[in-house]
């Protein structure tokens, strides 16, 4: 029974840590938003690139959430492969960095905590001010996560089962290492793999020799992570994480041989054992760094042998191929499934219409326009070949909630059409204006507008999600990033017109541009967010408001 009580509490106190650690990279990414994309792609050297990553690491306490970043901008086009590298290389400094910070005892810290962030997430109405309230509350579970583990470990220190564990790990320290990485694979998250690999060294529980084996597995397993959360990506996307993971598992693998077979791990004992070992885990990470990041360039042209992208369709043969599968109408989950793929497609053209907006703004090519304008035609065929699938679709052998499926899945299609037309339209208008009457937007009012292209790019990708997963957390967090456009289209509309009123004439020569960019950029992310409400309206999370009069076919401003 006592040992069924201790795996019980043993779990308990690891899913709790696993969760605060969720908990505070959620608050810190809907806080954040888009900005990370301008984080990561706004340097050229190495170094900034792998500062930017440490930062990044600090931020969302984990070395994987920033890997797959780097992953999905590198697979969009938005990251090079060494800068790419690079900030995945900082980012597992910064993860270890945080453990420092996370492994204090802050015992002291918790009912503040828990006070000032319950008070923020419940109490406030601000999105921001809410997401700080779940950052300090999550801070104040890992804490208590931590509590809980030594509290755990603690009565069994004496046990005769435990003392012979740890000593057969620091014996056979390859066995060692290899749990460690599984722990770390397994419990997706290195910092909550070597925090408890830390606490159970630091009250005596496994010797330092084995907790160092241990943390030296846990950084291969964390590398793991993002390898096996990008399997679906393209090449592109793929060659950081596998790049990563090659150079963390050979300096892991050379540090554990040296360590154990060179010296006696007992002379890395420079203060007390856990801390001892949280400065050898930096020490790692560090060390790997300034090791790795002048191999970043050659390292991209062996990857990009190793793993060639695909070679891509030309735009006008992609754009002629549907992926709507007539055969499967009889089957509503086949024919549902036909839907979404082919939703996504359409979209994916959209999304390439937008991307050269904002850079057109500034040259004002004449043929990429034109190139813009041309692919409109391809999402309106989607459009025409979507109606005639879900026309020929037999509703009467399906059910209620299928056939409202169907029709929300139409509905968005005739929303991403409309998001077509709107960048083939008034879009390309404004930049054409912009640059035939040689207009010059103010630093401030461009700066604005460049942030709100990244949110609406960033929700490309979450709209994408949320199609193809029918995820509630997120479709709810699209949601809230429309209403976080839509503030911040407000804001910009009033920062501008103070502008005006205080006499700034590059702001007057630029009204009509930046207003109608503004409002165009509002309407778009409203057409691309709309495949959230029905995920809401089934699930109960609209109630009385506007956002059921919408889904109930009223227009929305």
């Amino acid at each position: 029974m006592a040992i069924l009580s201790f795996f019980i509490n043993l779990t308990g106190a690891i899913m709790l840590l696993l969760f605060a650690v969720r908990m505070v990279r959620t608050g810190i990414e809907r806080s954040f938003g888009a900005s990370f994309q301008r984080w990561l792609t706004d340097t050229n050297s190495l170094i900034g690139s792998g500062a930017t990553g440490v930062m990044l690491a600090l931020i969302l306490q984990s070395s994987a959430a920033v890997a797959l970043l780097t992953a999905g901008f590198a697979s969009a086009g938005y990251l090079a492969f060494p800068a790419g590298l690079a900030v995945v290389l900082g980012g597992d400094l910064g993860s270890a960095l945080i453990i420092q910070v996370l492994s204090f005892r802050l015992d002291w810290l918790i009912p503040l905590l828990l006070t000032v962030g319950g008070f923020l997430f419940v109490k406030t109405e601000g999105r921001r001010w809410r997401q700080t309230g779940r950052i300090l509350m999550g801070v104040a579970f890992i804490l208590i996560s931590l509590q809980l583990l030594r509290d755990t470990m603690e009565p069994i220190q004496d046990s005769s089962f435990l003392p012979a564990v740890a000593g057969y790990l620091a014996r056979d320290f390859l066995t060692a290492f290899l749990v460690g990485a599984a722990l770390a694979f397994v419990m997706h998250s290195s910092v909550a793999a070597i925090l408890m690999c830390v606490t159970l060294v630091h009250i005596g529980a496994i010797p330092f020799a084995a907790g160092l084996s241990l943390v030296l597995g846990a950084n291969l397993g964390s590398a793991g992570i993002p390898v096996y959360l990008t399997r679906g990506m393209d090449a592109e996307g793929r060659r950081i994480p596998i790049a990563n993971m090659a150079l963390r598992g050979t300096w892991a693998l050379a540090a554990l041989l040296m360590v154990n077979l060179g010296f006696d791990p007992s002379h890395l004992l420079v203060v007390s054992p856990g801390q001892s070992l949280i400065y050898a885990h930096v020490a790692f990470n560090l060390s790997l760094l300034i090791v790795a990041l002048p191999l970043c360039r050659p390292l991209g042209r062996v990857m990009s042998a190793l793993m060639p992208g695909g070679e891509l369709a030309t735009p006008e043969r992609y754009d002629e191929i549907s992926v709507l599968d007539h055969d499967a109408l009889a089957s509503p989950q086949m024919a549902i499934a036909s839907l979404k793929r082919e939703l996504l497609r359409m979209m994916g053209l959209v999304e390439r219409m937008f991307e050269p907006v904002q850079p057109l703004y500034q040259s004002g090519d004449k043929a990429s326009m034109r190139a813009v304008k041309l692919q409109d035609s391809a999402v309106n065929a989607a459009l025409l070949e979507i109606r005639r699938f879900v026309a020929a679709i037999p509703m009467d052998t399906y059910t209620d909630a299928e056939a409202k499926t169907v029709r929300s899945l139409m509905e968005y299609a005739i929303r991403l059409e409309a998001a077509g037309d709107l960048v083939a339209g008034q879009f390309l208008r404004t930049a054409a204006e912009k640059n035939d009457q040689q207009v010059t937007l103010s630093p401030e009012g461009w700066s604005e507008l460049v942030h709100m292209f990244e949110a609406v790019r960033a929700n490309f990708r979450l709209a994408g999600n949320v199609l193809i997963s029918d995820d509630l957390e997120s479709a709810r967090l699209l949601v809230m990033e429309k209403t976080e456009i839509k503030q911040k289209e407000r804001r910009s509309r009033k920062r501008h017109l103070q502008r005006l009123s205080d006499g700034r004439t590059d702001s007057f020569a630029s009204s009509d541009v930046h207003l109608e960019t503004l409002r165009a950029l509002r309407d778009l992310n409203g057409h691309i967010s709309a495949v959230a409400y029905p995920i809401l309206y089934r699930n109960g999370q609209l109630l009385e408001t506007r956002l059921i009069r919408n889904m109930q076919g009223e227009a929305e401003d």
